[in-house]
């Protein structure tokens, strides 16, 4: 059966029971319908008597088939509530973009889903459309400001505030606004960056409450003056406006996975060309509720994973107590050469090693935190192929078990679940991968060569000349945002397993004042993707009954 189909097969519960297995009230729950409530940010201050554990899933580097991490997420989670332990996972919110593009749904998969789905990836609660429309509320006032006399002397050709749209088109990456005439605008140079890579969205994962959000919303910068002073969304007054269109967008979502556990989805952050991690709100109000909560790094660790500990984990004083690390043997014979993934190549298995022990190796060494390795086993794997996976986990003293959540849900996720509670509680020694008291060219280097493998690297002139200028603004103490490809260590797509003899190629570094990071822009990475050749959404349709086809 299709993941749509199975999930239709589920007899979904009222959301109000959901609730009430973390003993939430559901009169303090706003009903979206029947199977899906927000949370009120009130519940974040209940007490706990005891501790929690956060389990943070990272995964190796991606394939274009993807590996699995939302689904181990969620039947792991499962898996923990099996074992009796009151569990809870959180997740982020799909992004139109992807599921019309290359991924057509992101709500896990078979038999570990988070459900409604075809609701949580088509509009859900409206979250995604709030943060659009508090950005490009801030573009027109940006644009107005300057149409109605510009009394704070804003230079249109110094303007960085673009706009944004929940939806993948290279055809908006670059535009020219303000054509036609007087009462039209003045004409400046815009594009669209997809909404998951607006800094509104960034905020609204990072801010700690409403009035935190509206705050950092007034720092953000929107451009320069002719004196080339910086102006930000507070100078226009915008942060209050912005933060009302986002009053219901901050509460977190609250919806069921198919054995019918509560799950959280709130928040959608891409982590090739955002922080990659679902809001902290979500995760401590998850704390506060469950003894045991999954969360998930978007890609590979050295992306996600790195974000939420070097960036959310600053903000918020969250650290994982164990990571999980997603690997496929169909991956790590990708990464080994092979382009047929299908069938038993064991050189191709073991040269894709590398890229397996470079993760540890970082979440181990760079960050000193626990890993356990999660195999996920597809129907294609050989015994002899995980074998040879989990006898090399062994062999580098890295805890292993096979999962088969996709075929057998939380059943299938008790192994690794069991090797979780016994990790969660070993000694940590957690570092970043880098101080925010050195020179930002600094921090980028040491992510660089620690974290990536790099050699060194290049700036372009565009790039030092944007470091240069952030610096005599007084951002030189963030920490830093990679924008970066997801297919590799570097950012060479085409460069797979564990890459050396490479340099990473920075060609502009941006500032996100108010979510409180450096975005670094790598490669050829764009903050506007494109559709492939053959978009998901040809296969999608409605019939005439409303019955969704095609959506995963």
């Amino acid at each position: 059966m299709t993941d749509l189909q199975i999930a239709k097969g589920v007899s979904l519960q009222h959301i109000s029971s959901i609730a009430e297995k973390f003993g939430v009230d559901p009169d303090n729950i706003e009903l979206y319908g029947k199977y899906k409530a927000k949370l009120p940010l009130n519940a974040i201050n209940r007490q706990k008597a005891q501790n929690s554990n956060l389990i943070l899933v990272s995964a190796i580097s991606p394939t274009p088939a993807g590996e699995g991490k939302t689904t181990m997420s969620i039947g792991l989670s499962e898996g923990l509530n099996r074992l009796g332990k009151k569990s809870t996972v959180v997740l982020r919110e799909p992004s139109l973009g992807p599921v019309f593009g290359i991924k057509g749904g992101a709500t896990g998969g078979g038999y570990s889903q988070v459900l409604p789905m075809e609701d949580i990836n088509l509009h859900f609660t409206g979250d995604i459309h709030a943060v659009g429309s508090a950005h490009n509320l801030l573009s027109a006032m940006v644009a107005n400001h300057i149409a109605k006399g510009n009394a704070l002397g804003i230079d249109p050709t110094r303007v960085t505030w673009r706009r944004v749209m929940d939806m993948s088109d290279r055809q908006l990456r670059h535009i020219v606004t303000g054509l036609g005439g007087k009462c039209d605008g003045v004409p400046m140079e815009s594009g669209f960056d997809i909404t998951a890579a607006s800094e509104i969205m960034a905020i609204l994962c990072i801010a700690r409450d409403l009035a935190d959000l509206k705050e950092r919303m007034g720092r953000i910068v929107v451009g320069y003056t002719y004196d080339r002073e910086l102006v930000t969304a507070h100078d226009l007054r915008a942060e209050g406006a912005m933060a009302m269109l986002l009053k219901d967008a901050i509460k977190p979502n609250l919806v069921q996975t198919l054995e019918g556990q509560p799950a959280f989805v709130h928040g959608g952050p891409f982590a090739n060309i955002a922080h990659g991690n679902n809001s902290v709100i979500a995760t401590r109000l998850a704390l506060k509720l469950a003894d045991y909560v999954v969360t998930e790094g978007g890609f590979g660790s050295e992306l996600g994973m790195e974000k939420f500990l070097d960036i959310v984990g600053r903000e918020s004083g969250i650290t994982p107590d164990v990571v999980v690390l997603v690997a496929t043997v169909r991956a790590l014979k990708y990464h080994g050469g092979a382009d047929e993934l299908s069938q038993p190549d064991p050189d191709a298995l073991s040269k894709g090693m590398a890229n397996l022990i470079q993760h540890i190796g970082n979440i181990r060494n760079v960050y000193g935190l626990p890993v356990v390795v999660a195999l996920n086993r597809f129907p294609t794997d050989t015994a002899e192929e995980a074998a040879y996976v989990l006898d090399e986990c062994a062999a580098m003293e890295v805890p292993a078990a096979e999962s088969r959540v996709v075929a057998e849900g939380g059943a299938g996720g008790e192994d690794l679940a069991s090797l979780i509670m016994e990790t969660a509680g070993a000694e940590r020694h957690f570092t970043c991968a880098y101080p925010l008291d050195i020179p930002i060219e600094e921090k980028i280097e040491r992510l660089a060569r620690r974290v990536y493998r790099a050699d060194g690297v290049v700036y372009t002139k565009q790039a030092l000349r944007a470091i240069r200028r952030l610096r005599e603004c007084g951002f030189d103490g963030l920490p830093i945002c990679v924008a970066k490809t997801q297919r590799s260590f570097s950012d060479i797509p085409q460069l797979r397993g564990a890459p050396a003899g490479w340099e990473l190629n920075v060609r502009d570094v941006t500032v996100s004042a108010g979510a409180g990071f450096l975005v670094v822009l790598t490669g050829t990475i764009m903050t506007m993707p494109g559709l492939p050749a053959h978009p998901a959404s040809e296969k999608m349709d409605i019939l005439d009954d409303g019955t969704i086809v095609g959506l995963f």
